[in-house]
C-alpha cells in the first residue's frame, strides 16, 4: 500500500472515529454489533476495566490437529469482535513469518496488518491490542527489533500503531493497534510487566484443572480491579487445542453468562482457541463491558 494511500486512510480514519462517536452515549457495547461493539463505550474507558475477547496463536490454523488454535482468518476474527492478537513471528529474509512452533502458517506479518489496517479502516471506533513474540527464530533482540523497524519506517505501517510505555485510554487506541511487545528488543509497553499486567496462561494444564484457573482469575479480576488481566482460555494438555477448547468453551460460558459475574465489568483480555465454535460466547464476553 503506497504511503499517499495510506495518509489518506489515516485521515479518514479519524474523521470516521470523531463522526461514530459522536453517538456513543446513546448505544453500548452490549448492544451494538461484533463489528462495533467498543464505540458504544466512552473516551475515557481505561482498558484495564474492559472485558477483551481474544485469540491464543491467532495465525496458527495449519499445522495438524495439534498444532493449528483457530480455523477463521485474522479478519474473520476482528469481524467476529475479537481485540486481542496473539502474533507469533519467525525472522526469515528481513521478515516476520507467522508460525506456530515449528509449523509456517503461510501468513507473513504484512498479512496481519494488511488485516488489521482494513478492519480499523472501516470500524475506526476500535482497537486491536497485539501481542508480538519472537517463534521458531533464536535472533537476537536487536535483529528482531530491526525487521520490526522496517515494517514501521520502511514499508510504512507507523501509523497503523500505538507504541508507548504506558496503557492508553480507549479514545487515546481508538483506529490503532496498540502493541504489546514480548521481546526485549521491541520498543513500547513489556507484554507481561508485572506492574501492568495479571496472565494466567497454564497452556500445559488438564481441563478440569484449567477450568478453575480460569475461573478464579476472573473471580481476581472482579475483586482486586487494576491491572490488565490475560486469562488464557486455551490449554494443549493431552489432546489437541481443538478437543481441548470444545470442552472449556461451553464451561467457560456458562461461568461468563452465570450470576456470580452479573454486571461485572473489567474481566480483562480472554484470548482462546477456536472462540467460534462456540455460539454466542464472544458476545457474551463483550456485555461485560
Amino acid at each position: 500500500m503506497a504511503l499517499d494511500r495510506r495518509a489518506f486512510l489515516v485521515g479518514a480514519m479519524a474523521a470516521g472515529a470523531a463522526a461514530g462517536l459522536g453517538a456513543a452515549g446513546t448505544a453500548s457495547a452490549r448492544t451494538l454489533g461484533t463489528q462495533d461493539w467498543m464505540a458504544g463505550l466512552p473516551d475515557a474507558t481505561a482498558l484495564q476495566r474492559m472485558t477483551i475477547p481474544g485469540t491464543h496463536d491467532s495465525g496458527a490454523t495449519k499445522g495438524g490437529l495439534y498444532v493449528a488454535c483457530q480455523n477463521t482468518s485474522i479478519a474473520q476474527q476482528l469481524d467476529s469482535g475479537i481485540r486481542f492478537l496473539d502474533v507469533r513471528c519467525r525472522v526469515t529474509g528481513g521478515s516476520f513469518a507467522i508460525h506456530h512452533a515449528a509449523f509456517f502458517q503461510d501468513l507473513m506479518f504484512g498479512d496481519v496488518l494488511v488485516a488489521c489496517w482494513n478492519f480499523l479502516a472501516a470500524h475506526p471506533s476500535e482497537t486491536v491490542l497485539m501481542r508480538v513474540k519472537q517463534e521458531y527464530s533464536g535472533e537476537s533482540d536487536a535483529t528482531f527489533r530491526a525487521v520490526f523497524d522496517d515494517y514501521l519506517d520502511h514499508r510504512g505501517w507507523r501509523p497503523l500503531f500505538r507504541i508507548g510505555d504506558a496503557l492508553p485510554t480507549l479514545g487515546q487506541a481508538r483506529g490503532k493497534v496498540v502493541l504489546l511487545a514480548d521481546n526485549g528488543g521491541l520498543p513500547g509497553l513489556r507484554y507481561g510487566d508485572g506492574n501492568v499486567f495479571d496472565i494466567q496462561d497454564d497452556y500445559n494444564t488438564e481441563p478440569f484443572a484449567k477450568r478453575g484457573r480460569i475461573e478464579n482469575h476472573f473471580r481476581k479480576a472482579v475483586q482486586q480491579p487494576g491491572k490488565l488481566f490475560v486469562n488464557y482460555v486455551s490449554t494443549a494438555a493431552y489432546m489437541p487445542p481443538r478437543w481441548n477448547s470444545d470442552r472449556l468453551g461451553p464451561q467457560v460460558h456458562g461461568f461468563v453468562d452465570g450470576g456470580e459475574l452479573a454486571g461485572r465489568t473489567g474481566l480483562g483480555i480472554v484470548p482462546m482457541d477456536f472462540p467460534n465454535t462456540r455460539s454466542g460466547l464472544v458476545s457474551s464476553l463483550i456485555r461485560h463491558n
